[in-house]
């Protein structure tokens, strides 16, 4: 495994100009292929359409259950993250949907949106270290 990770967004003008891209550490490697896994849907990659989540399929479900969805789409990321993110292993996936209101007093409206937390724990594979990520979304319309 190589031992130069990449940060994101790639700025490819660098090369242009003469410069290297911009390296970044372990572990932000890995936070940014798990973001990747996140917001990618099934079947957008064109030669590994198994990869990526359930979280677009699920994202316009109507939610009957909270318990039902969050472990739906907790499975969904832990078999992706185990299939696809082989720098980390014993990986525990935690997914959270809370309700958040927002107050615009100016426009004099209230909206309330689902908010869907995420924690990874595991370790990294080649030092033993333990590694965490968290993140959250916005349901319908998915943002961050």
């Amino acid at each position: 495994m190589s031992g130069i990770f990449l940060n994101k967004p790639l700025r490819f003008n660098s090369i242009f100009t003469g410069a290297d891209l911009q390296s970044t550490d372990l572990g932000k490697s890995i936070s940014n292929h798990l973001e990747l896994i996140i917001f990618t849907r099934f079947g957008e990659h064109r030669h590994q359409r198994n990869f990526g989540c359930e979280i677009w399929d699920l994202d316009f479900e109507l939610i009957v259950s909270e318990s039902i969805w969050e472990e739906k789409f907790r499975k969904s990321l832990l078999k992706s993250i185990t299939s696809y993110e082989l720098r980390i292993y014993n990986t525990e996936v935690e997914v959270r949907i809370t309700e958040v209101e927002n107050v615009y007093p100016l426009r004099k409206i209230t909206e309330i949106k689902k908010k869907v937390d995420i924690s990874v724990r595991s370790l990294i594979k080649n030092t033993g270290e333990k590694y965490f990520f968290n993140t959250a979304l916005f349901l319908s319309p998915l943002s961050t």
